[in-house]
C-alpha cells in the first residue's frame, strides 16, 4: 500500500508540475493602481468620449478622472477579459469591470450599465508584467493544496469506524476524479468552453425566468435598489421557478437519464454499489430531501456505510434551486460575474460527489462486501401524474424553499445582531475590546462580535485549506458561519465582505466559494432525519446515530473540494 501511495503522489506530482508549465496564459495579472483628479493636461489628450484616462506600467497603471479632489489607490486583477479594482479602504466598495475591447489605444471597459473608455497611454504588454507568485497555480499552492489533503484525509483516518477496513483504491481514485475533473475545466479548452456554455446558459435561462417575477412584483425587483428589495423579489421567485423546472424534467425522465450516465461512471471508477452511485450523482442536481427518491427501492436494505454515504453526499453538495440564490449573493448584477460564479459553483457540486464518497467511506468503509447491490436501477415513481401537476407540484415545493430561505434568513440575521449587541455593546463597549479588535484587525472588525469569534475559530481551517494569511479569519468566520448557522447566511456575508473589498486575494473568495458550497449545517441533520426517515421507516435509528458523522463528513468533503480548487485554480 505505501509503493502504491508513493507511485500515485509521484503521478500527481508530474501531472501538477506538467499543468504549471501549460497554466501561464490563464494566470490573473496582479498589479497596483491609483486614482487621482485628471490634470488640465491629462484631460487635454482625451476626446470628448474619453473623460478619464488609465496607463499600464508593467505591474501598475494610473486611473484618471475628471471629478474633482478625488485620490484612491489599491490593487488589481486582470484576467482574461475581465479586470477587478480592489481599494486599500475598507469601507469603499470594490469596482469589478468587464472588459469590453482593447483598439489601437482605446480601453473600453463596463461596469454595469455603466461604460468607461480610457486612453491607454501605454498598451499592455503581457511579457513586461510580472505574474504574482500569489495567484495562479505555481510550488506554493501545491504545497499547501497537498498539506490540505492530507489533513482532511487524517483527520477522517482518526475518526473512522474501522481503519483496517478502509479502501484505499476508493481513496485514491476519487480524490484522483477531482482533480482531473478540476484540470479539466480548468486547461483544456474545449471542456471550458462546454462549463462556459453551460455557465452562460445557466444564467441567461435565469435572466430569463425574471419575466414571471417582473409580472407579479413589478418595480419592486428593480436592481438598482435596495439588495433586500433585489432579494425578495427577484432571488427568491427564481428558486420557485427552478424548482418547478427541476420537476419537469424530473417528470420527463432527462434528469434520471442524466444521473445514471453520472452514477455509471462512478460505479465502475470507484466500485461503488448502485444506491451509492445513484445517490451521489442525483445530490448534484437535486437536495438532501429529494436525492433519495431516486434510490427509493435500495433504501431499507442499504447497509450502514451506504446509509452514511448518502447522508454525507446529501450535506456535501446544494440543490439546483439554491443555485440561483447563490449566483445572485455572489455575481450581483454583472452578466460576467454571475457566469464566473455559477461555472465555479457546478464545478464544486460535481467535484463534491466523489469527495464525500471518499469522506464516507473512510467515516464509515464497508464492512461486508457481499452485500452490496451494484445494480443500477433508478426509481419509477414520477413527480405528478401529469406535466401541469408536475410542475405544479415542483412550483409549490419551490415556494416552500423559497419561504424557507426567507424566513431563515430574516431569523438568523436578527438574532445575529441581538448576539452582537450584547457583545459589541456592551461587553465590547465597556471593557475596550472594540476599539482593541479594530486596531489589530486594521478595520475589518469594528468590535467584539460573533463574527470576530467565529473567524478567529475557525481560522486555523481556513489555513490548512490554502487560504491566504491575510484572510484567514474573515474566512474562517465564513465557515463558522456555514457550520453553525447555514450556507445563506455565509454567502450572504461573502458577498458583503467581497464588495465591501475587505478579503484581500481573490484566490481567497474562490476557495470560500467552494467551501461554502454544501448543506452542512446543523439544522440539515433533522431534514435528512425527518426527510428520509419517511421514506424509510426502518432507517430512521440510523440516521440518528449517524447525524454528527455526517454533519462532520460534508463539511469534510466540501473543505476537500475547496482545498484541490485553491491548489489548481488560483
Amino acid at each position: 500500500m505505501i509503493s502504491f501511495l508513493s507511485r500515485f503522489f509521484t503521478a500527481l506530482t508530474f501531472i501538477c508540475f506538467s499543468f504549471i508549465a501549460n497554466a501561464q496564459d490563464n494566470t490573473p495579472i496582479e498589479g497596483t493602481w491609483a486614482l487621482h483628479s485628471a490634470t488640465a493636461d491629462d484631460l487635454s489628450q482625451a476626446t470628448p468620449l474619453q473623460l478619464d484616462s488609465i496607463s499600464f506600467h508593467k505591474q501598475n497603471y494610473k486611473y484618471y478622472t475628471g471629478i474633482d479632489s478625488l485620490n484612491s489607490s489599491g490593487r488589481f486583477i486582470l484576467q482574461g477579459d475581465f479586470i477587478a479594482l480592489y481599494p486599500n479602504e475598507p469601507l469603499i466598495e470594490l469596482k469589478q469591470f468587464d472588459l469590453e475591447k482593447v483598439n489601437g489605444d482605446s480601453l473600453l471597459l463596463k461596469n454595469k450599465s455603466v461604460t468607461y473608455t480610457f486612453l491607454i497611454k501605454k498598451k499592455i504588454a503581457s511579457s513586461n508584467v510580472q505574474i504574482s507568485n500569489e495567484l495562479g497555480f505555481n510550488l506554493e499552492s501545491f504545497y499547501r493544496g497537498i498539506l490540505g489533503i492530507l489533513f482532511i484525509l487524517g483527520l477522517c483516518f482518526v475518526l473512522s469506524k474501522n481503519k483496517r477496513k478502509i479502501d484505499w483504491r476508493l481513496v485514491i481514485v476519487g480524490i484522483t476524479l477531482q482533480i482531473v475533473f478540476a484540470i479539466s475545466v480548468l486547461k483544456f479548452e474545449s471542456v471550458a468552453y462546454i462549463f462556459d456554455a453551460i455557465s452562460t446558459g445557466v444564467v441567461r435561462f435565469l435572466a430569463v425566468s425574471e419575466a414571471g417575477a417582473e409580472f407579479v412584483f413589478g418595480n419592486f425587483i428593480d436592481t438598482s435598489g435596495n439588495w433586500g428589495y433585489v432579494f425578495a423579489f427577484k432571488v427568491l421567485p427564481t428558486i420557485v421557478f427552478f424548482s418547478a423546472f427541476t420537476s419537469l424534467l424530473y417528470y420527463l425522465g432527462i434528469l434520471q437519464k442524466v444521473v445514471y450516465v453520472l452514477a455509471w461512471i462512478m460505479s465502475k471508477t470507484m466500485r461503488l454499489s448502485g444506491a451509492e452511485s445513484l445517490a451521489a450523482a442525483a445530490n448534484i442536481f437535486i437536495g438532501q430531501t429529494e436525492a433519495p427518491l431516486v434510490v427509493k427501492p435500495y433504501l431499507e436494505k442499504m447497509t450502514k456505510s451506504e446509509m452514511l454515504c448518502l447522508m454525507v453526499g446529501g450535506m456535501a453538495t446544494i440543490a439546483g434551486g439554491v443555485l440561483a440564490a447563490f449566483i445572485g449573493f455572489l455575481g450581483g448584477e454583472s452578466e460576467a460575474q454571475q457566469i464566473l460564479f455559477t461555472k465555479h459553483l457546478l464545478t464544486a457540486s460535481i467535484m463534491s460527489a466523489p469527495a464525500a464518497i471518499v469522506i464516507a467511506k473512510m467515516l464509515y468503509p464497508e464492512e461486508d462486501k457481499t452485500k452490496i447491490d451494484r445494480s443500477l436501477n433508478v426509481s419509477k415513481d414520477k413527480i405528478g401524474s401529469n406535466i401541469l401537476d408536475a410542475i405544479s407540484r415542483g412550483t409549490t415545493d419551490g415556494l416552500k424553499l423559497a419561504v424557507n430561505v426567507g424566513a431563515m434568513l430574516l431569523v438568523f440575521t436578527a438574532l445575529i445582531a441581538v448576539v452582537n449587541f450584547g457583545l459589541k455593546d456592551l461587553i465590547g463597549e465597556y471593557t475596550g475590546l472594540n476599539s482593541i479588535i479594530e486596531s489589530s484587525s486594521n478595520g475589518r472588525y469594528d468590535g467584539f462580535s460573533m463574527q470576530y469569534i467565529l473567524g478567529n475559530l475557525f481560522a486555523p481551517i481556513a489555513w490548512v485549506i490554502g487560504v491566504h494569511t491575510d484572510d484567514i479569519v474573515l474566512v474562517g468566520q465564513l465557515l463558522g458561519e456555514k457550520t453553525i448557522l447555514n450556507e445563506f447566511i455565509a454567502y450572504g456575508s461573502l458577498k458583503d465582505l467581497k464588495e465591501a473589498g475587505k478579503i484581500m486575494h481573490p484566490k481567497s473568495i474562490i476557495i470560500a466559494t467552494y467551501a461554502l458550497c454544501g448543506f452542512a449545517n446543523f439544522a440539515s441533520i433533522g431534514i435528512q432525519i425527518g426527510g428520509i426517515g419517511v421514506l424509510a421507516p426502518g432507517q430512521r435509528k440510523t440516521l440518528a446515530a449517524f447525524g454528527i458523522k455526517a454533519l462532520i463528513g460534508g463539511t469534510c468533503a466540501a473543505l476537500l473540494t475547496a482545498t484541490i480548487a485553491g491548489m489548481l485554480f488560483g
